[in-house]
């Protein structure tokens, strides 16, 4: 078996084993069946390429999962990317509704906009009702807005991180963070809370 056929017997191997854990990764990162799937395969591609660079001292899952760790946090700065080149506009539009959806001209809250008190008796992470109009509320958000609550919620990222990530500034981070929570407390409020 020549050198080429072997990498190939080894990917193959690979692909057969660590293929649906690997997807399941990319899919909760991504929250996109056809994303997840596209970074997986393009996981498998960079380790048939990069295959010499494997010298066997971890396993092959750990390499694996280094790979498509850096190919999601790319695929999030792409799009966040795209975003702010193509949607710049649109969004800073976004974000002065929002404040005009809570605040009145004299910038105090909208007595019927004011934040409602929620029930944390309930344990709304375990109702699959919940979730799905959490996730409703989260696709809904402003594409830039989006990765911010995603990096910071889901994936735990430093600000700093997050920050570098998105080539944005803290000031407007913490500007992004506040506006997606006020959206998202909105969005929930109207779709769980008073349905």
């Amino acid at each position: 078996m020549d050198f080429f056929q072997s990498k190939e017997h080894i990917i193959t191997e690979w692909i057969e084993n660590y293929s649906d854990s690997l997807y399941s990764w990319a899919f909760y990162k991504t929250s996109h069946r056809e994303t997840a799937e596209d970074l997986v395969q393009e996981t498998f591609i960079s380790a048939f390429q990069g295959i010499d660079k494997f010298e066997n001292k971890s396993n092959p899952k750990t390499w694996l999962f280094s790979i498509l760790n850096n190919k999601i946090y790319d695929h999030h700065r792409q799009k966040f990317r795209n975003q702010l080149s193509n949607n710049y506009e649109k969004e800073f539009k976004t974000e002065e509704n929002i404040f005009n959806d809570f605040f009145d001209e004299n910038d105090k809250w909208i007595r019927e906009k004011r934040p409602q008190t929620w029930d944390e008796t309930q344990n709304l992470l375990d109702d699959n009702d919940f979730l799905n109009v959490l996730n409703y509320c989260m696709e809904n958000l402003p594409e830039t807005w989006y990765s911010s609550i995603q990096a910071k919620y889901l994936t735990e990222k430093d600000s700093k991180e997050i920050c570098k990530d998105l080539g944005i500034t803290p000031s407007n981070y913490w500007q992004i963070l506040h506006r997606a929570k006020l959206q998202l407390r909105q969005c929930i409020e109207q779709n769980w809370f008073r349905r």
